[in-house]
């Protein structure tokens, strides 16, 4: 089955209308397109399940050909359709969209007018004088279009979640402690902890906006300002992350904040239920719609909880707020008690001076006390890791006596702090070990990751790492896709089929919160939390300060709806030392 999400519906849905304005359709075919791309949005109840099991029929707008589409993109993950509009126009044609102040009739214009198939080729006859003298567009238009497209070659990359955080927090420290300030939060996919972000929302409560905007236009590390209103501004960073002021009063606060965290499709879905209750929400407040004879709650919601309750629901965290089945379990009473940063007892897979890290055993070991931790996991490279300096058999064993001469001095010392003796060992291009099961044997757990080799076919990838995670010795598997965000992509490898492997061999599978990875992704972990799979958020810290990963960790475990007892570092050093000892035996 295709692991297809109601967003991946509708966005199909919208780029068919798209290009069939493109080939000049009919009007009322491309508008039903995008007509079902909001119904499918909008939809209150699991749309995907009930397209792939063809269960349609009587939901308004979704006609029998719209409902086979969505059947076989269910299905498949494909649409044969789409492709095959796709296939009527350069792939190039597709990054016009991108540019800002360009939709479908403009590039349909230039297209058919000026053979423009890329965004070099735009840039081209915009900077020759052919843009500006068709009909529509203007000297200005086209000096506007290569502004666009210079400032997309400027700042076309989303920006890392760990990029961001610390301006982002930074900003928000400064904003709250302003005295017209009354309350402040960054909002939008910052708050709902996704992965990576274009800008970042901030909001805030206070009866002299100008003050506010005034301050937040005026930091040193803005390089640009986009726009500045009394309560709206707009600035571009230094290193090009935009960010967005809006200042409201305290009451609007509770309904700006949940309007402007998102997403979308969450809002969508809220909005539907609203009305369903005879009550408009927005971000000004939850007021009952024309002709109701409801009252108006709006003025006893002091928080973002009180807008859900009123709705009959139980506050969604924001990392939730995907419309993923969150609003459901809210009304259900059945949402996660999702972990949180402080139960964190420790974590495993870190490196050493030994393989490629930049800090010594024992300052990795201190730095951990010093974050209030009571066991830190050691996972040196292996030797296949050449080029992270990696341990053969005799520099491991070394190291594992090392690692049992600090502990035996932290226990004299009386402190409650264990090192745990592990490897990050290759999973070779068979599926084998980098090491032999007898080495392996001698440690307190093993990490098995992919490093090389990432251009397999799907299942043979698969079955290499099924195959090593079958071995008893190997406790967890380390970056499941081995992607690096905004710089590579995730290998291909069936998701679905390891996750099920990890349950039936009882291996833990590491959400690995180095922000350059953060790996496996968020839209996984529930699934994998419901096949009984555990993880354990790991901060593949190469230095000392890179063990601060763990609170991304944290953040992408809750949107990825794990609980405490899902997360096996929570577990206390007794209890632990215990777990690790039950799974050697």
């Amino acid at each position: 089955m295709a692991n297809v999400t109601r967003d991946d519906l509708a966005e199909v849905l919208e780029e068919i209308a798209t290009l069939m304005e493109l080939k000049g359709e009919n009007p009322f075919k491309t508008r039903a397109y995008r007509n079902g791309a909001e119904i499918v949005r909008s939809f209150d109840g699991d749309i995907v399940k009930r397209a792939e099991e063809g269960d349609l029929d009587g939901i308004k707008g979704i006609g029998s050909a719209l409902q086979d589409k969505l059947h076989e993109l269910a299905t498949t993950g494909e649409l044969g359709f789409h492709q095959s509009l796709r296939a009527e126009f350069p792939q190039g044609l597709f990054e016009l969209f991108e540019i800002q102040g360009l939709g479908p009739k403009k590039i349909k214009a230039l297209y058919d007018k000026l053979e423009v198939d890329s965004v070099a080729r735009l840039r081209e006859l915009c900077e020759s004088g052919e843009v500006s003298q068709l009909s529509g567009f203007g000297k200005k238009t086209a000096e506007k279009i290569v502004a666009a497209i210079e400032q997309r070659e400027k700042f076309a990359d989303r920006f890392r979640l760990g990029s961001v955080a610390p301006l982002v927090e930074t900003f928000l420290e400064r904003l709250k402690g302003l005295d017209a300030t009354i309350r402040a939060e960054a909002a939008g996919s910052y708050r709902r902890s996704k992965e990576t972000v274009h800008d970042v929302d901030f909001l805030v409560a206070s009866s002299r906006p100008e003050e506010v905007s005034d301050f937040f236009v005026n930091q040193d590390e803005v390089g640009d300002v986009i726009a500045h209103g009394k309560t709206k501004s707009s600035v571009r960073l230094d290193n090009g992350l935009q960010c967005d002021l809006r200042v409201v009063s305290n009451a609007e606060y509770p309904f700006a904040l949940q309007y402007f965290s998102g997403s979308k499709e969450h809002n969508v879905a809220l909005r539907g239920r609203a009305l369903k209750q005879q009550l408009s929400l927005n971000e000004y407040g939850l007021k009952p719609v024309e002709g109701s004879d409801r009252e108006d709650p709006t003025p006893d919601i002091e928080d973002e909880a009180g807008i859900y309750r009123e709705l009959g629901l139980d506050w969604v965290p924001p990392e939730l707020r995907e419309n993923r089945g969150e609003i459901e379990a809210a009304e259900a009473g059945e949402l996660p008690n999702l972990v949180e940063l402080s139960q964190l007892c420790g974590t495993f897979h870190n490196h050493t001076t030994a393989s490629d890290g930049r800090n010594t055993l024992r300052e990795m070991a201190e730095a951990a006390m010093d974050h209030g931790l009571e066991y830190l996991g050691i996972a040196d490279h292996s030797k296949a890791s050449f080029q992270a300096n990696g341990l053969d058999e005799e520099r491991l064993l070394k190291q594992v006596e090392e690692i049992r001469e600090l502990n035996d001095e932290f226990e004299q010392k009386g402190l409650n702090f264990k090192i745990f003796a592990g490897s990050e060992v290759d999973i070779l291009k068979d599926g084998s070990l980098d090491f032999s099961d007898e080495i392996l044997g001698q440690l307190d757990y093993c990490v098995a990751s992919v490093h090389n080799s990432f251009t397999l076919p799907e299942a043979e990838m698969t079955e290499r790492i099924i195959r090593a995670i079958s071995n008893p010795h190997v406790t967890m598997l380390g970056h499941l896709t081995g992607r690096l965000l905004l710089k590579r992509e995730a290998y291909a490898v069936d998701i679905n089929a390891v996750i099920e492997a990890a349950a039936e061999t009882d291996t833990i599978i590491e959400l690995n919160c180095n922000p350059i990875r953060l790996d496996m992704d968020w839209r996984w972990w529930k699934q994998a939390r419901d096949k009984g799979v555990k993880t354990s958020i790991n901060p593949d810290a190469h230095r000392t300060e890179q063990l601060q990963f763990l609170a991304y960790g944290i953040r992408l475990a809750r949107k990825g709806w794990l609980r405490k007892e899902d997360v096996v570092n929570t577990k206390n050093l007794a209890e632990v030392t215990e777990w690790l000892k039950q799974r050697k035996a």
